[in-house]
């Protein structure tokens, strides 16, 4: 099989790593595959195309900011990655994200239908089937369902200081919905429950777990603690690539003003005017891009907490479980569906109240790390991403059957 993906970076974010891993899961079953990316940086032993450059991606951020029509810019790279396209001849093309201000939408899907080539799409969030924002949890919207219009989020990703919702609903209906050799992948039951509410629902929807290489996530040997003077302080971790308004960033403050002095909180992933910001019982650490670092990280801390407000199924929460931390979630999106009983607890979303009551219990039940490992048996990428080449043979051996 020939498989060509396409994802906003390739290598970069929790998006380009699983590209990166399903590219990996393909060559080493003996098969080909090309990641098209629009934006970052690619591992030097991995086969892309990058199509567009960074004149291009600002220019289209610029215009969504202006007009709110992210995805329908970019068009010479969008012409230069159908060159591509068929130039490498895939069996397969894969969608990832298609928000990041790098492609052009329409001539894409006008180019799909057009070449009848069977497309997979994994959704990392809910921006295909929404008229602007990739989450809507937030502010408890439900104008997807029927259309978008008057979009009470038009500030949040991808920000624009323009209303043009109801447009690219349309448009993004019309188009998403014109091939028919679409399947849809979701990692969630949750995201692929709302795949079904929305005019996505003509499309299948499988359910896809993300994985993760247990082979680097792994219970690890740390210095963390020694280095940090935690010793004796019941470690409540927190990590996330950016602290935006969606990760909760602000519950760990309130919650760090209800603890005690034999608890401590770290969040990996603030910038520098947020670690300035923090109270002096919460240890803030820079966004790391060392594996081996936010591994030891994992392994020292007691408890993960994901105080996400909106979110998919974030790997965070497996990679935690890898390394032998139990997690402690609010019961957002797919958030929750990574734990059982023995590894995680889930908590209604901006309780802080009940939050503080799981630490609690959690520190004197002492969860085994045992348990958590042996969940995260369950998210190895090995096992997950050959669901994906499954996947795959079954669209080809139908497409034969049509």
């Amino acid at each position: 099989m020939r498989i060509l993906q396409i994802s906003t970076m390739s290598g970069s974010g929790s998006v380009g790593h699983i590209a990166v891993d399903l590219y990996n899961t393909i060559i080493k079953n003996d098969h080909e595959c090309l990641i098209c990316y629009g934006r970052g940086t690619a591992p030097t032993n991995v086969n892309t195309f990058r199509f567009n450059n960074k004149s291009d991606v600002y220019y289209h951020a610029v215009m969504t900011r202006l007009t709110d029509k992210t995805g329908f810019y970019s068009v010479t790279a969008t012409r230069r990655l159908i060159n591509g396209i068929e130039k490498f001849k895939p069996d397969i093309i894969h969608l990832h994200c298609l928000h990041g201000y790098y492609i052009n939408i329409e001539i894409l899907f006008n180019y799909l239908k057009k070449s009848e080539i069977p497309v997979i799409w994994t959704m990392h969030d809910c921006w295909p089937f929404t008229g602007h924002c990739a989450y809507f949890d937030y502010v408890k919207c439900d104008k997807w369902k029927t259309g978008c219009f008057n979009c009470p989020q038009i500030k949040s990703f991808p920000s624009s200081i323009k209303d043009n919702s109801e447009w690219n609903y349309e448009i993004k209906r019309e188009l998403f919905t014109s091939l028919k050799n679409l399947t849809i992948v979701t990692p969630s039951k949750w995201l692929a429950k709302l795949v079904k509410q929305s005019f996505l629902k003509v499309h299948d929807v499988k359910v896809i777990n993300n994985g993760i290489d247990l082979e680097k996530f792994r219970p690890t040997e740390s210095s963390f603690r020694d280095k940090h003077k935690l010793k004796d302080k019941f470690v409540i971790l927190g990590v996330a690539s950016i602290w935006d308004r969606r990760k909760g960033l602000s519950d760990f403050i309130k919650l760090s003003k209800m603890l005690g002095t034999e608890y401590r909180i770290v969040v990996v992933g603030v910038t520098n005017d947020q670690k300035k910001k923090l109270p002096k019982n919460i240890i803030g650490i820079a966004k790391t891009n060392n594996v081996e670092e936010l591994i030891k990280i994992y392994s020292a801390s007691d408890v993960f907490l994901n105080t996400t407000y909106e979110d998919n199924f974030p790997t965070t929460n497996i990679e935690s479980l890898a390394c032998g931390t139990p997690i402690i979630t609010y019961d957002t999106g797919g958030s929750a569906e990574s734990i059982n009983e023995k590894c995680g607890v889930k908590v209604a979303r901006g309780n802080i109240n009940e939050l503080l009551c799981s630490i609690k219990d959690m520190r004197k039940q002492k969860k085994l790390s045992e348990d958590c490992t042996i969940r995260a048996k369950a998210f190895d990428r090995t096992l997950r991403y050959k669901e994906y080449l499954n996947l795959y043979e079954e669209v080809l051996l139908n497409e034969k059957d049509n």
